[in-house]
């Protein structure tokens, strides 16, 4: 039987950096990621760009599945409307103009990060709360 003493806001955050790292890697406001990388340069593509693209695609791929398979498609539209309901919380409480385009890329990107942290721990929190443990299909063709 699987311990739930491995998992806590620890184990949680360690996902939650992770997943700011891959989301601001892949791309950010300041100019500084992946996409800027390729983007500035595309016609001279080089095999480290390469090389670090499939490792942001292998992370991203990890995160995604994780949280489909965790979370669920209802799961995560549910997620979706509430962190979306929280950045509109924000910005009316706040009075941010929704014109500047820096401070909503980092808004959505960190809840892009949320969203999939979340996905990548639930099935921890979910075995913390009701004691089940999830497990995945070991033969999915038989």
């Amino acid at each position: 039987m699987a311990s739930n003493k491995g998992f806590g806001w620890d184990g949680f955050l360690l996902r939650f950096v992770f997943a700011i790292i891959v989301v601001f890697a892949t791309y950010n406001p300041e100019g500084v990621s992946y996409y800027h990388w390729i983007s500035e340069t595309l016609p001279e593509f080089s095999v480290i760009k390469a090389f670090l693209g499939v490792i942001l695609l292998i992370a991203w791929i990890i995160l995604i599945r994780a949280t489909l398979g965790s979370l669920g498609v209802i799961g995560i539209l549910l997620a979706a409307a509430f962190f979306g309901l929280a950045i509109w919380l924000i910005i009316d409480v706040l009075g941010l103009s929704t014109d500047n385009f820096r401070v909503i890329s980092y808004i959505i990107e960190i809840m892009l990060a949320s969203v999939l942290s979340i996905g990548v721990s639930w099935s921890h929190v979910r075995r913390r709360i009701s004691g089940q443990v999830d497990t995945d299909e070991l033969d999915r063709n038989g």
